[in-house]
């Protein structure tokens, strides 16, 4: 292997990891904006034509996705205390400008003096890189259930 091709490979390998680790930050930067109600800063991880499903509920667009957060279920949800945990996403692809995860989550609230978990689900999220960097396009989620279309979900079937 020439000194060239080795270079190219190593900057290859590098662009891999700056396009994971980038693609990890985005997506982990969602509860935390969601749970502050920073309703712009969560609708700009989405692209601008960016679609999100969410159990009966989508939504296409920026300007929805700040709607759901301005929303009063989702304000209820922050007033009382919460924190929408998201687990390690799972890279399952990232080729070119184009990148799929896999991620678990638990949305943790706050009633009556005590903490639990209210919810537990699965997130198929699509990405593109774009000219402010990589931004959702595609995100379903579906709770973990036992139902065949959250299993569906998690073994990549949409």
């Amino acid at each position: 292997m020439s000194a060239d091709e080795s270079l190219a490979g190593l900057v290859r390998r590098v662009q891999r990891l700056e396009d994971e680790l980038a693609v990890i930050r985005k997506l982990t930067a969602y509860g935390p904006l969601v749970d502050a109600g920073a309703a712009d800063a969560v609708a700009e991880l989405w692209t601008e034509d960016g679609e999100y499903d969410v159990e009966g509920w989508r939504m296409v667009g920026r300007a929805e996705v700040r709607s759901m957060v301005l929303s009063d279920a989702h304000q209820n949800i922050i007033g009382g205390g919460s924190a929408h945990f998201f687990g390690p996403p799972h890279i399952e692809r990232i080729e070119g400008d184009e990148a799929e995860a896999i991620c678990e989550s638990i949305l943790v609230r706050h009633e009556d003096g005590r903490f639990y978990i209210w919810r537990a689900g699965v997130h198929r999220i699509e990405l593109r890189r774009t000219a402010d960097g990589w931004s959702v396009t595609r995100r379903i989620t579906r709770p973990l259930n036992g139902s065949a279309e959250a299993r569906d979900l998690v073994a990549g079937r949409k």
